[in-house]
């Protein structure tokens, strides 16, 4: 793995997206393949479209991926994906631990972790999620809780593999609300300091995503912070447009 790793702009769909949603997955191709950027680019729409989406993006580098995974490969588990499922639809990345399933599913480190290995075992390179909650920055335990998280929800598989890591504080994300620039440099700096004590030398080429409100006209500023190595984006990566702005802001 690199030691400086290649900027990663992704985009979460969440629960949004129907068939004429792949009108802007073939919009955001399209410009990017007269449009190079430095950037590897990545669309995660919910699962319905991601067979579909992976043909919309085929032959322009941008890469589709799942929004979760079961930890088991198949089984009783109506209404749930695996991530071979996901592998098979096209995906060759996956969201894992977003701070919407860990705080509306109850998703532990464990259970995260446990889903990272699952996503390694398909194939998938996992994008994993950390985050605090406003009362855990407002105590001022924000990089106690994040690093918490990063240590325990990356399992040693990842040794010597593709990965990044998102840091979402949970307060922000659909809020319209971001953390300061210092803030977002701190969290970032002990996100890559974990990943330094955990991985040796192949930590620095882990891409540190920052999520949480990130729209054209704040991603240059965050962007531009040491340490942040790519964007996780929610609403504004719904529209080719939105999107292609910050994909430029790298």
């Amino acid at each position: 793995m690199s030691s400086t790793p290649t900027p990663l702009i992704a985009g979460n769909w969440k629960m949004n997206g129907t068939e004429a949603s792949l009108a802007e997955v073939t919009a955001l191709a399209q410009a990017l393949q007269n449009e190079p950027t430095r950037a590897r680019v990545a669309v995660c729409p919910p699962a319905t479209l991601v067979e579909r989406a992976s043909q919309a993006a085929l032959g322009s580098g941008v890469e589709i991926g799942g929004q979760d995974c079961r930890a088991e490969p198949f089984g009783a588990f109506t209404g749930d994906i695996a991530a071979e499922m996901l592998a098979d639809a096209g995906a060759t990345l996956v969201i894992l631990g977003h701070s919407e399933r860990r705080s509306g599913y109850g998703e532990t480190d464990a259970a995260v972790c446990a889903k990272v290995t699952a996503a390694i075992r398909a194939g998938l390179e996992p994008i994993v999620c950390v985050g605090e909650t406003l009362e855990e920055r407002r105590a001022g335990k924000a990089v106690e809780v994040v690093q918490g998280q990063v240590t325990h929800s990356l399992p040693d598989d990842l040794h010597g593999r593709a990965f990044s890591v998102a840091y979402e504080p949970v307060w922000a994300i659909g809020s319209g609300l971001t953390p300061s620039l210092a803030e977002i440099g701190e969290v970032h700096q002990a996100i890559r300091e974990t990943l330094l004590a955990r991985f040796g030398d192949a930590g620095a080429g882990v891409a540190i995503l920052y999520g949480g409100s990130v729209k054209p006209n704040n991603a240059a500023e965050i962007l531009a912070v040491q340490d942040v190595g790519g964007a996780l984006v929610g609403g504004a990566s719904l529209k080719a447009a939105d999107f292609l702005w910050i994909i430029r802001a790298v």
